[in-house]
């Protein structure tokens, strides 16, 4: 299963959704709302507890920017990969209510359903694009990883049915806490000495180069990388076949090591046999299949 926070950069999601054609991948964008909102309306979104017009990952700079976001998250959608909420302004909700983040999540909600009318294209917005936004995405990543139990108590009444913000020891199942399917990064082995870290590209990042960018080690890192992905999958493959989840950004750190390490694992697994690239929402159809105790919560 993989993610991509924030789905931004327009080259990343043309280069993200040919490679999902190749191998027969689909994956899950956590989609960032700010991003399809052009720098020139900023004001019209405002963040709980912020002033009008911040975000912490900025705004599309031109309408022509946005709205070829908005049609790479379309066809993405018609292709079979699923658009999740990464909220709008990436705040760090750890000490929010459940109001605010239900405003944020509501504020997502709107600005993405009406985007295409905002930007001055109504012409161009597909036929059943709000029913999509209102009833069609069902997945949300909180920034930051931040969960708490209001944030849950909000995904339920948001009409969120899992939630992809958690870390956990090793690939695990899901687990329920108020309603909402709860999903979580594995913990998985990198480098010479084996240390555990989030499967996330950021987290990788960070151990790396301490999140300064140095593309004088670039194929070091991507083969670091690629190592740990590799061993963790063909742990699972091995073993229990719980999914193993990692996660990316639209941003090519140390040079593009990490999507690059992302890339070579995608197109030597995803179509060995008895293995799915899947989003998600399919996962989430294909254990409750498979689950014979009790289906209905995995």
């Amino acid at each position: 299963m993989i993610s991509f926070d924030g789905a931004g950069n327009n080259a990343l999601w043309e280069r993200s959704r040919t490679l999902g054609k190749r191998v027969n991948a689909h994956f899950t964008y956590f989609l960032s709302c700010t991003l399809v909102i052009d720098r020139a309306r900023a004001k019209t979104y405002q963040g709980p507890g912020q002033r009008p017009g911040k975000s912490n990952i900025g705004f599309a700079q031109t309408k022509e920017e946005a709205l070829t976001r908005l049609d790479h998250v379309w066809n993405a959608r018609q292709e079979g990969h699923e658009i999740a909420s990464h909220t709008c302004g990436h705040f760090d909700g750890r000490e929010w209510s459940k109001a605010d983040w239900q405003q944020e999540m509501r504020s997502f909600r709107s600005l993405l359903g009406s985007a295409w009318v905002d930007l001055g294209a109504p012409d161009k917005e597909p036929a059943g694009w709000r029913d999509f936004v209102k009833n069609g995405i069902k997945g949300f990543r909180a920034p930051y990883l931040s969960t708490s139990d209001a944030l849950t108590e909000a995904e339920r009444d948001e009409g969120f049915t899992y939630d992809g913000s958690g870390i956990s020891k090793g690939p695990m199942l899901p687990t329920r806490e108020n309603g909402v399917l709860m999903f979580g990064l594995p913990l998985i082995p990198e480098g010479p000495e084996r240390r555990n870290i989030i499967a996330m590209d950021y987290n990788l990042f960070i151990r790396h180069s301490a999140g300064v960018e140095n593309p004088s080690r670039s194929a070091e890192f991507e083969e670091r990388s690629y190592a740990a992905f590799r061993t963790a999958f063909d742990r699972q493959y091995a073993g229990d076949r719980i999914p193993l989840q990692l996660g990316f950004h639209f941003v090519e750190m140390n040079g593009g090591a990490y999507w690059r390490a992302m890339e070579r694992l995608a197109t030597e697994v995803c179509q060995m046999q008895d293995v799915a690239c899947v989003t998600y929402g399919e996962a989430i159809r294909a254990l409750g299949t498979r689950n014979a105790q009790n289906p209905s919560t995995l």
